[in-house]
Parts: C-alpha cells; sequence; structure tokens
C-alpha cells in the first residue's frame, strides 16, 4: 500500500533522488528560471517553496541548515539575495508554466520554473 507517501521516486534510489532534487534546486536557485519536466517541475515546486520559507526566517540556524542542504553558493545566495524579496509574502514563490511542448529526446512535456 502506499498510504503517507507522497512525491515522485524517478526510478532512483533514496540517496540519488534526494542529490536530484537538491541538484534541480540549486540550479533554480543559481539561474532563477529553468526549464524541465512537469513532473520535475511540481517536485522542484515543492522542496524549493520549503527552503525560501526556512531562509526567510533570518536566523543562523536556518542559514546552517540550508548550507546543510544545499551546495554553499546556492544556499548564501538564496539566504541574502532571494529570501529577503518574500518577506512579506505568505507562500506561492515560486511559477510553473507548462510549454505545452515536448521534449525532443523523449517526448516528455516541459514547464518553465521561475520565481514570481
Amino acid at each position: 500500500m502506499k498510504h503517507q507517501k507522497k512525491g515522485k521516486k524517478f526510478h532512483r534510489t533514496k540517496g540519488q533522488r534526494e542529490a536530484f532534487i537538491q541538484g534541480l534546486v540549486s540550479n533554480l536557485i543559481q539561474k532563477e528560471k529553468i526549464q524541465t519536466t512537469d513532473v520535475r517541475a511540481k517536485t522542484l515546486k515543492t522542496e524549493a517553496e520549503k527552503m525560501i520559507t526556512l531562509a526567510k526566517k533570518q536566523n543562523t540556524a536556518s542559514l546552517r541548515l540550508l548550507i546543510a542542504r544545499l551546495p554553499r553558493k546556492s544556499a548564501q545566495k538564496l539566504y541574502y539575495e532571494i529570501a529577503p524579496r518574500y518577506a512579506e509574502r505568505k507562500g506561492g514563490y515560486i511559477r510553473v508554466i507548462k510549454q505545452g511542448k515536448r521534449r525532443i529526446g523523449d517526448a516528455a512535456m516541459t514547464s518553465m520554473v521561475e520565481f514570481v
């Protein structure tokens, strides 16, 4: 049974999946706009919004948690540049826009993920 099991597995083991999602979040933070598949975009949105909410607290503990979960450069950019933008916003920091076109290699539907 699949009770209380959220998220997609992406045909990876737990460690590979965590590293994969961490890489997606890091790329989004560094570039502030990326193009990926629809399923990846949905997972990326939930994880990145959790990170932004953590960074909005603006205390030492949250910065250390971000550094533990992301590469240092991405964590610092999120903490010092991106999170202050959303200080007054309650949620919904990321926008997922479906492109309506398919990727050439495997015909997967693509989406654009960007900060609001």
